[in-house]
């Protein structure tokens, strides 16, 4: 485990969209220093202002030659911008010898800075908001816990499920409230995923039309496989010894949201990228998000593992409404990125690329800590 360079006590928080929350007001209390950095000097003051932070954290004006030119070795930029602006932030991050940390998914283009970045004793912290991030934690204390009680070396079948969304508190015609950027919405649901059904690697071109209800509590959901779910068989270290019947990370959505959507889908069968923008901002002007509206958060991970003469199951449920105050949304994604952040600050984290959930101990370490700050989710086990 390489050392991390000593963390200067200056965070650079860049970007104050939707997923801003009340992680940068915990950050306010553990960082000696932090700059919010906007698209204006002015909108990052706002930022601050209606998050009560106005005279604890300092607004910038976000170019990356500005932010470049402001950072200092030690320094940690923590970046709220779209994946695809991460590799260039971190480029800047290496050359000025600073930590980088954000809450996507690790692209190529981040990877291959990694090498470097660990040289120098710098930390990129990656994959540590809601999906993914928290994820990884309940997948990671799960694939402990059933170890434990069924055995690595027991030959035994699994089932795996982990789907998160941000819905709309309050049920609406669209049977959906807009997150995130309304052209990623789109864009993922035109990517194909893949998983594990019935033993068998499965690969869904149109991930909707893999859509299938999911009920948790007695609510019945609607949630659908995206992306690539394959790799984290191995990320969350599910023994060699047991078999996946199935193994699938998705996308939970309101029940009725399928044929709420069927337009939209038409849609997406047979636009262009132009076609698809197009559509994106005409959904963000015909579905808007106000002060008024409240979200929520539904994350459910479960783990249910069946050998010969045993049987282990296990589940974690965050279901979270934002208030006047802040989103769901912003709290899940801000609270455990900046709980990584305050592991940066005190060297609690090794040089080079991490996630939230590196292992099984640290994922308990970090549940822990998110539910002394107040971060509600459940566990469940089967008697």
């Amino acid at each position: 485990m390489t050392e991390p360079a000593a963390a200067s006590g200056t965070v650079h928080w860049v970007g104050a969209g939707l997923s801003t929350g009340s992680g940068l007001a915990r950050l306010c209390e553990n960082a000696g220093r932090v700059r919010l950095w906007h698209r204006t000097e002015e909108r990052a003051a706002e930022a601050l202002d209606r998050l009560g932070l106005g005279s604890r954290a300092e607004p910038r004006a976000y170019t990356l030659p500005a932010l470049t030119a402001e950072l200092a070795p030690g320094d940690i930029v923590v970046s709220m911008l779209p994946a695809p602006e991460h590799a260039g932030i971190l480029a800047a991050c290496v050359a000025g010898r600073a930590h980088f940390a954000c809450s996507s998914y690790v692209s190529d283009a981040v990877l291959e800075q990694v090498p470097q970045a660990a040289r120098s004793g710098l930390v990129v912290l990656t994959e540590a908001g809601l999906d993914p991030g928290i994820d990884h934690l309940f997948a990671h204390s799960l694939v402990a816990r059933a170890g434990a009680a069924i055995g690595v070396g027991t030959p035994a079948s699994y089932t795996f499920t982990s789907y998160c969304g941000g819905i709309p508190a309050v049920p609406n015609d669209f049977r959906y409230r807009f997150s995130w950027a309304p052209a990623g919405v789109l864009n993922a649901l035109r990517s194909p995923a893949r998983y594990i059904e019935d033993g068998t690697e499965t690969i869904a071109v149109r991930p909707w039309e893999a859509t299938r209800t999911h009920v948790l509590d007695g609510e019945p959901f609607e949630v659908y496989p995206n992306r690539d779910s394959v790799p984290f068989v191995e990320q969350y270290g599910l023994p060699a010894a047991w078999q996946a019947r199935s193994f699938v990370r998705g996308t939970l959505r309101l029940d009725g949201w399928l044929r709420a959507w069927d337009a939209v889908f038409e849609e997406l069968k047979a636009g262009d990228d132009a076609r698809i923008a197009a559509l994106a901002q005409e959904l963000a002007a015909r579905h808007p998000t106000t002060d008024a509206d409240r979200d929520r958060v539904v994350l459910a991970v479960s783990l249910d593992v069946r050998a010969q003469d045993r049987r282990w199951s296990g589940s974690y449920l965050l279901d979270l409404v934002g208030d006047a105050q802040e989103s769901a949304m912003a709290r899940c994604v801000s609270r455990p990125l900046a709980l990584g952040v305050r592991h940066i600050l005190d060297g609690g984290l090794p040089a080079g690329l991490n996630r939230a959930a590196g292992t099984a101990a640290r994922s308990e370490e970090w549940l822990d800590e998110l539910r002394a700050e107040g971060l509600e989710f459940g566990l469940r086990l089967a008697p």
